[in-house]
């Protein structure tokens, strides 16, 4: 993560690896959270399914256990939203 803010919305797909995603804002419009929820499952490894679950929550929520390995970190109090992940809008994004 490059210096979220402990109010900036965190995204993860529910139980399977894969990258984050991190939203700049407190409020997100719900396009915005439905967009980064696509992202976050299209890189995962769900990025074939049609009904992923991503789990998001504000970043001062996180907790990395002492020891852990990279990466891991454990949560409460997430919402979770289910989207298919979008190959089309990862391109719109890469051009």
């Amino acid at each position: 993560m490059k210096n979220p803010k402990k109010d900036d919305i965190w995204l993860h797909v529910q139980k399977i690896p894969g990258s984050h995603v991190i939203i700049h804002s407190n409020n997100p419009s719900d396009k915005t959270l439905i967009e980064a929820a696509k992202l976050a499952a299209y890189f995962s490894k769900a990025k074939n399914s049609a009904n992923v679950a991503v789990d998001y929550l504000p970043v001062g929520r996180l907790r990395k256990p002492n020891g852990s390995k990279p990466g891991f970190v454990v949560f409460e109090g997430q919402q979770t939203i289910y989207v298919t992940p979008n190959r089309k809008l990862v391109e719109e994004l890469k051009a």
